[in-house]
């Protein structure tokens, strides 16, 4: 998958980190909270229409990311998502949750007010970790 494969708005909310086994990963680009957005390579709409061998492929994916989430940058919960009620691509959303988080414990969906935004040495940083972590291919950053 390339970034020209992803929808224009998660192209535009996101930055596309790399390629994992299965799916595309890209970093919503509003660092109020750690929110990661898988795009697995398929044109199915639901995760549930995957034929079991790609949706545990998928699944081990985000699984990855929640171990980054945890393991890298020291959360206790992760969210876990896949809506696709506005986009309609299939994207699953793994996001970092804390109680000290600025919408906690609503939902991200429209409760986070004011855009935090990332700079390029720590999405940098996070880009390497998820390398070193799994198979994922890092894609050159742009938009910083």
């Amino acid at each position: 998958m390339t970034p020209l494969d992803i929808h224009p708005q998660l192209a535009k909310d996101c930055f596309y980190l790399g390629q994992l086994t299965s799916s595309a990963v890209l970093l919503h680009r509003n660092a109020s909270v750690p929110w990661f957005i898988l795009v697995p390579d398929t044109s199915l709409a639901d995760l549930l229409d995957l034929p079991q061998e790609h949706r545990d492929a998928v699944m081990a994916d985000c699984s990855l990311v929640s171990q980054f989430l945890k393991q890298v940058l020291g959360f206790d919960k992760v969210n876990f998502a896949g809506l696709g009620n506005v986009v309609p691509q299939m994207h699953l959303h793994v996001i970092a949750r804390a109680a000290v988080d600025p919408c906690w414990p609503l939902p991200v969906w429209g409760n986070l007010e004011d855009e935090e935004l990332y700079d390029l040495a720590q999405v940098l940083d996070w880009q390497k970790a998820l390398v070193a972590m799994g198979d994922m291919k890092a894609h050159p950053l742009e938009g910083l």
